[in-house]
C-alpha cells in the first residue's frame, strides 16, 4: 500500500474515492470498525463511500491500494453496491465514536486519571496487514469549555467509555466534519444517524444552515427534527427557509402546531408562508416561490447581474430575472416580462432591462395544475415561470426544481436503484 503506517480517520472524511483508472467512485463518509470478544485492539474492515444517488457503500479495506491527503484509490475487481448496513458486532468512527466523552487511565496505573472528549482515531497497519484501532486523540475536558482543552494521543488500551451508552457522546467534533459537506451531503449523513444523534446535530446547527439542510430532508425527517426543537426555535428556523418549501413542511404538521409556529415567526416572514397554504394542493399556487428575482423596467443589466450573482439564490431562480412595475416585492406591479441570464450576458451594462424582457410566454396562474405547468415549461424549455394574479400582479414563480419535488414519489430522496455490483477496470 501506498500509505503511511498511521492514518487519522476523522481526516478521510469527504476525500474522493477513485478506481485505478482515475475515474471517481464517490466520497468517504466513514470508517468500520470490527470490535473483537478478546482484549484486542478493534479492527478497521472497510470505509463507507457515499455513491451517485446518496447510496453509502461498504468498501473493504483490502480494496484498499492507498490513501492520504488527496484522495482515496481501490484496485481492480467487482465492487459491491449493495447500501451498507453496519452488523450487530460494527461501529462507525464518525457517527458512533466521534465527541464521545471518555476516560484515559495512568498508563501503568501511575498518576491521575484524565477526561476528554474523542476528536479524532488511529489505526495502524500490524504485521499480520491488518488495519487496527491503535491511538485515540482526546481533548482534554477543561471545565465547561471542552473546546480549550489540550488535545493529546492514548494508547486504545488506556481509554474507557468508546463502547457503550451514547448519552455522553457530543456533536462538535462531528460537526466540524459535516461543515464540510454541502446541504444535500450534510442532509444524507444526518439520515444515516440514530434518531437522538441526528436531532443533537441538527440542534446544534445555525439558523440558516439548519434551514438549507432541512429543504434537502424527506418530509417525514424534516417533521422529525423540526418538532424536537423548542418552539421558537423552529419559528427561527422556518423563517429561514424559502417560503415554499417552508409552506411544504407546516402542511405536514397538525393544524394547531402551524397556528402556533406561524404566530410565532416574525409577521412579514409568515405573510408569504400562510399564502402559499391558502392555495389549493398541486396548482401553480402551492408550489410557487414568492422570491424569485424581480427588477423593474428601469434597472440595468448590470444591476441584474449583480442580483442573479447572488451566491444563495438556487441555479434555477437566478436562471432569470422577472420585471414588473413597482413594487418589486409579490405581489407586485403590473407584470411585463421575463429577461434570461443568457440574454444579459449578451447585452452592454448599461442596457436597460425593460427594453429586454421577453412577454411573449403567457404566465402561469395560481389555480394551473401540475400537469400542465410541466407540458408548458417542456414546450418551451423553461426553468422557471410567472404566476399572476387576475390583475396580472407578479406573484411568484414555479421552477423546475419545485415541479420535480411535487411530481416525484415522496421518498424518492431515499430511493436506490437497483444495482448490486459493479466491475472496476
Amino acid at each position: 500500500m501506498t500509505m503511511g503506517t498511521r492514518i487519522y480517520l476523522a481526516r478521510l472524511a469527504g476525500l474522493p474515492v477513485f478506481d485505478p483508472n482515475g475515474d471517481r467512485v464517490g466520497r468517504v463518509r466513514d470508517a468500520v470498525v470490527r470490535l473483537r470478544t478478546t482484549n484486542r485492539p478493534p479492527q478497521i474492515v472497510g470505509l463507507v463511500a457515499e455513491m451517485a444517488l446518496r447510496r453509502r457503500i461498504f468498501l473493504p479495506i483490502g480494496r484498499v491500494t492507498s490513501m492520504d491527503a488527496e484522495a482515496v484509490v481501490l484496485s481492480t475487481g467487482t465492487l459491491n453496491l449493495r447500501r451498507f448496513e453496519k452488523r450487530p458486532n460494527e461501529l462507525l468512527i464518525l457517527e458512533d465514536l466521534l465527541d464521545r466523552r471518555v476516560t484515559v487511565v495512568p498508563e501503568h496505573g501511575e498518576g491521575p486519571v484524565h477526561h476528554g472528549i474523542v476528536v479524532d482515531v488511529g489505526m495502524d497497519l500490524n504485521r499480520n496487514t491488518e488495519w487496527i484501532v491503535t491511538r485515540i486523540a482526546v481533548r482534554e475536558l477543561t471545565g465547561r469549555l471542552a473546546r480549550r482543552g489540550h488535545v493529546y494521543q492514548a494508547e486504545y488500551d488506556r481509554v474507557r467509555g468508546l463502547v457503550g451508552p451514547t448519552d455522553t457522546q457530543g456533536t462538535a467534533n462531528l460537526m466540524a466534519v459535516l461543515d464540510q459537506m454541502r446541504p444535500a451531503d450534510m442532509a444524507n449523513a444526518l439520515q444515516h444517524l440514530p434518531d437522538a444523534r441526528r436531532n443533537e446535530v441538527a440542534a446544534a446547527l445555525d439558523d440558516r444552515r439548519l434551514a438549507d439542510v432541512l429543504e434537502e430532508l424527506p418530509e417525514h425527517d424534516q417533521v422529525e427534527i423540526l418538532v424536537a426543537l423548542e418552539r421558537e426555535r423552529a419559528a427561527d428556523v422556518l423563517e429561514r427557509m424559502d417560503p415554499d418549501d417552508a409552506a411544504d413542511l407546516l402542511a405536514e404538521l397538525p393544524h394547531t402546531e402551524q397556528t402556533v409556529l406561524l404566530d410565532l415567526m416574525e409577521p412579514e416572514e409568515a405573510a408569504p408562508v400562510r399564502q402559499l397554504m391558502s392555495y389549493q394542493a398541486g396548482t401553480a399556487g402551492s408550489v410557487m416561490t414568492s422570491e424569485p428575482v424581480i427588477l423593474t423596467p428601469d434597472a440595468t443589466v448590470a444591476e441584474a447581474l449583480a442580483r442573479i450573482r447572488n451566491a444563495e439564490l438556487s441555479p434555477v431562480v437566478a436562471a432569470q430575472v422577472f420585471v414588473a412595475r413597482a413594487p418589486m416585492a409579490t405581489p407586485t406591479g403590473k407584470y411585463l416580462g421575463v429577461v434570461h441570464f443568457q440574454r444579459l450576458l449578451r447585452e452592454p451594462p448599461a442596457a436597460i432591462v425593460g427594453g429586454l424582457v421577453d412577454s411573449g410566454i403567457e404566465p402561469l396562474r395560481t389555480e394551473t395544475g401540475l400537469a400542465e405547468i410541466t407540458r408548458r415549461m417542456a414546450t418551451y424549455d423553461l426553468v422557471a415561470m410567472p404566476v399572476v394574479d387576475s390583475t396580472y400582479r407578479l406573484l411568484g414563480a414555479v421552477t423546475v426544481d419545485d415541479v420535480l419535488d411535487h411530481l416525484l414519489p415522496r421518498d424518492w430522496r431515499e430511493h436506490d436503484a437497483h444495482v448490486d455490483e459493479q466491475v472496476i477496470p
